[in-house]
């Protein structure tokens, strides 16, 4: 096969996956003719044609959105994003450590599934379990999974993983900065806020998404 049809056509398999991740349904023709810059719509049949009788994805020709990217098992790859879970996060008195060893190895961690579009607005997100309950009023409870984005920058009132220096201990709270002071908010009336300089201070990550533990 010719090289270059051969990349264009795992192109367009790419891109369906892709689209279908941050988007919870396929593209149609015109979308992937227009994304992946084919010159007619009877190209992408034809493509499409291909990658469904090589086994890539499952597709009956005439159906608007009716594209399914499939496993090397040939079942259908779920189409909602799902995001790595990579240890722990204190959610009440601050914990010694803040680390991501191991993350993508663990047998006690997993994924969970995160809203369309999530992975599309924010880069490099991972999930953190919450031990405490210091968040309960902002609706982050003990057991569930705060999705964030590694960043040294928050706004006043922004979730917020923050790192102490001073004592070498990292908690989850909402951040607020009052000058040469900071302010680590609870959500929780029974648990006291945290105030250190500001230069004892580190952000390490912003949350941007919680999931919650239903069970």
């Amino acid at each position: 096969m010719n090289q270059n049809r051969l990349e264009r056509r795992l192109g367009i398999l790419e891109f369906t996956q892709a689209y279908c991740l941050e988007n919870s349904i396929s593209p149609t023709v015109r979308d992937i003719q227009r994304a992946c810059e084919v010159s007619s719509t009877s190209i992408v049949h034809s493509d499409l044609k291909w990658l469904h009788a090589t086994g890539y994805i499952d597709w009956v020709s005439g159906t608007a959105r009716g594209i399914k990217v499939l496993d090397r098992d040939g079942e259908p790859v779920p189409n909602v994003p799902r995001i790595q879970v990579v240890g722990y996060v204190q959610a009440g008195e601050p914990i010694h450590y803040f680390s991501l060893q191991g993350a993508g190895s663990s047998q006690e961690f997993d994924t969970v599934e995160v809203p369309p579009g999530l992975r599309g607005r924010h880069d490099d997100l991972f999930g953190l379990k919450v031990k405490g309950t210091s968040m309960v009023d902002a609706l982050v409870d003990d057991g569930d999974v705060v999705i964030v984005r590694q960043t040294p920058v928050a706004n006043d009132g922004e979730m917020v993983i923050a790192w102490l220096n001073e004592n070498v201990e990292t908690t989850l709270k909402r951040f607020y900065s009052d000058g040469p002071r900071i302010r680590l908010q609870p959500a929780n009336s029974a648990v006291d806020p945290i105030f250190c300089s500001a230069e004892d201070v580190e952000i390490k990550c912003r949350v941007v998404h919680i999931h919650r533990n239903l069970i």
